[in-house]
């Protein structure tokens, strides 16, 4: 039975935002909005975290509150309880394994704005021009021992706050990094809109051409949806059993998606404009920002400040969301096989960091394996959503209705039946027909 609880709804609002409003909204959504077609993408993958993220999530939080343990016994507790098979504890372990792989490529990439910080610093990116920014990308990617480096730097630096606990650790990391988070990117998009191509930027995220929607392009944006949602993975369970017995869970989590969705739109109106301005591709894939930006903050006034706050934001929105991913995995481990805190953390700090290491050699050593897309594809594409998807069926079909009425504290009967019919029908049924139009 886990004891801690958040020291006050914000605290609780903050971290479980920076588990959404992290790589998911302000590094993968540009991108994958290039790479699927804009507007058509922004609008699918929007409607699916209100339709199906946000009840899903609602569920999730709404069993840890109920089973007040690691996402692993809360499963088995419930499944007990309620006389139920239990393999559902296996949806613990499925959903400990697509935090471990995704905490292994958001460190990957968290090393990138690190890295990017001291570049811009040092001068190394001044001056030059956009082929020699590209070309500085490329000699960074295949450098496997400085990739190595600065992976090394940001994991060591998840694990010595996940250490410290949920008070001194997490809730204290959220409280700086969050509002400072978003304050740079409104500066940054504010800033953008003023030398971009603005309304070029804007038709593309907001004009959706639906000619380019095809079961592929939806399967990324429920993908996106579940990734930048930390839905599917145990993550949000955990953080449930942390919740008073007081909180009104609809409403934080209508707070956080709504928090997730702003960041995304303010992070494609921060990057758009420069994309469009330059005559750069919209499909840059994961290193758009790495190449893109460098070469817009060496044209702007004050172009090394605003680089730094860019990339030091990056830093902290990476930062936030690996905490929270770091977080379940080490509950896990202290409430199954009776590890301290500090162990666990080292434990899993040293998994995940084994697994980025190999990821990186992709870039460079193993050019052409894909190996890190591999890892992302599948625990964002395939891990979360069929996470997701079991979390609905649990919460939807199998637990008590009134039980999870009360761990929700609705007070209204026609929101709660809502979010019945979401759970039930909409999200299981929108997830599998995603996946079975991919297979087509």
């Amino acid at each position: 039975m886990i004891k801690q609880r958040w020291s006050s709804q914000l605290n609780f609002i903050l971290v479980t935002a920076g588990a959404a409003v992290g790589l998911g909204p302000i590094w993968k959504f540009p991108y994958m909005a290039g790479e699927n077609g804009g507007g058509a993408f922004v609008l699918i993958s929007f409607l699916a975290m209100f339709l199906i993220g946000v009840p899903i999530m609602l569920g999730e939080i709404s069993l840890g509150k109920i089973a007040r343990a690691n996402p692993v016994a809360s499963m088995r507790l419930l499944a007990k309880q309620h006389k139920l098979s239990s393999r559902w504890s296996f949806l613990g372990w499925w959903g400990a394994l697509a935090l471990i792989l995704v905490l292994a490529f958001y460190s990957v990439i968290a090393g990138w704005s690190i890295a990017y910080i001291f570049k811009l610093w040092t001068g190394q990116l001044h001056a030059k021009s956009a082929t020699e920014i590209l070309q500085i990308w490329d000699n960074f990617l295949n450098n496997p021992l400085e990739l190595l480096f600065w992976h090394t730097i940001f994991m060591f630096c998840t694990m010595f706050v996940v250490s410290r606990g949920v008070n001194q650790g997490l809730e204290k990391a959220s409280k700086i990094m969050m509002p400072g988070l978003f304050l740079v990117l409104i500066i940054l998009m504010l800033y953008s809109a003023t030398i971009g191509d603005f309304s070029s930027a804007w038709r593309f995220l907001f004009t959706p051409d639906f000619s380019k929607l095809t079961p592929l392009v939806a399967l990324n944006a429920l993908g996106q949806a579940a990734f930048a949602l930390a839905i599917g993975a145990g993550c949000m369970l955990t953080y449930g059993c942390y919740v008073p017995s007081d909180a009104k869970l609809s409403k934080d989590c209508l707070l956080i998606a709504s928090m997730l969705i702003v960041s995304s739109i303010i992070s494609g109106l921060a990057m758009f404009p420069l994309v469009f301005a330059y005559n750069l591709p919209v499909a840059g894939g994961p290193g758009l920002m790495f190449t893109v930006l460098p070469i817009a903050f060496n044209a702007m006034p004050f172009g090394l400040i605003f680089g730094g706050l860019f990339f030091i934001m990056l830093w902290f929105a990476a930062w936030t969301s690996s905490i929270s991913m770091a977080e379940p995995l080490v509950v896990i481990l202290d409430g199954e096989f009776k590890s301290t805190r500090g162990k666990s953390a080292i434990f899993i700090g040293i998994i995940a960091w084994t697994i980025g290491a190999i990821a990186l050699l992709s870039f460079n050593v193993l050019r052409g394996s894909n190996i890190f897309d591999y890892i992302a594809d599948f625990a964002t594409n395939i891990i979360l959503p069929t996470g997701g998807l079991a979390f609905a069926i649990f919460a939807g079909w199998k637990m008590p209705a009134q039980s999870m009425k009360l761990a929700m504290n609705i007070t209204s009967d026609v929101s709660f039946k809502a979010w019945q019919i979401l759970i039930k029908y909409l999200a299981p049924t929108g997830i599998l027909a995603v996946f079975v139009a991919g297979l087509l």
